[in-house]
Order: C-alpha cells, then structure tokens, then sequence
C-alpha cells in the first residue's frame, strides 16, 4: 500500500467527549474539505471516558480528504487547576499564591504527560511541572 501524502496538519483544542461541527472544529477541518460529522464522532467515541478535560488533537488530513488524528495528553495547567480544585490561574504570576498541590499529585501529573513531555527523565519531568505550577501561582508542597 503506497503511503498517502498529507495536504495539511491542523492543531486544535477540543473539549473530550463534545467535538461539534461549531468552531473551531468545524471552520478548521470544513476549509480542507474533510468529513466534520465522521472527524466529531470517531473523537467523542475515543474521548468519552475524559469527559471534561480539553485535550490537544494533532489531525493529518491526506490529499483524498481522509484524515487521522492523534490525541495527546490534556494540557498540564488543566490538570494542575483541577488538583487544585481552582477554576482559574492566578493573574499575577510569582506574586499571589492561589492554591496548594503535593509533589504527589506533581508526580501523577508527570507520569501523565511524560509521552508528551520532551525528557525520559522522571525528575525532570516533576521539575517542568512544578515550574507550570509556580508560574500559575501554586506551591508545591513536600
């Protein structure tokens, strides 16, 4: 089977389990021609136990107007707000503590997003984390 060739790459953030043809999915995927209704079902089948979480999707549209997607792990401020139990970040960086996490959840976190991370190093990973965490106005306790 000859390899297709990829037309474009598009890059979006769609909340799990609830992919609709309104923007940005529909606008995004409508300009290269490609199958909204099919791209908004296969992503809810694959995404319906994350319900919740905005999830970052990689899709190669090919040059018959197929496509593929990739789904990569939720962003780690998202998954640093919800084991903060915050709905937002803190405004001003550095300056106003918001919220507590253990390095505990740090961990769990990292463990998470260790594909998507760019180390194979779990300390580093903590390390990359924690510094989301502070920039968001968390401390990391332990």
């Amino acid at each position: 089977m000859a390899k297709k060739k990829i037309k474009a790459q598009i890059k979006l953030h769609v909340s799990a389990g609830l992919a609709n043809p309104a923007p940005p999915v529909g606008p995004a995927l409508g300009q290269h021609g490609v199958n909204i209704m099919q791209f908004c079902k296969q992503f809810n089948e694959q995404t319906k136990d994350r319900e919740g979480l905005i999830l970052p999707v990689v899709i190669s549209v090919y040059d018959d107007r197929t496509f593929s997607f990739i789904i990569k792990s939720p962003p780690s401020s998202v998954l640093l707000k919800r084991a903060a139990n915050l709905a937002k970040a803190s405004g001003s960086s550095g300056k106003e503590v918001i919220g507590k996490v253990t390095r505990k959840q740090v961990e769990e976190i990292a463990a998470q997003k260790m594909a998507d991370l760019n180390t194979s190093d779990m300390e580093k990973a903590i390390k990359t984390i924690s510094g989301t965490a502070k920039s968001m106005g968390l401390v990391v306790e332990g």
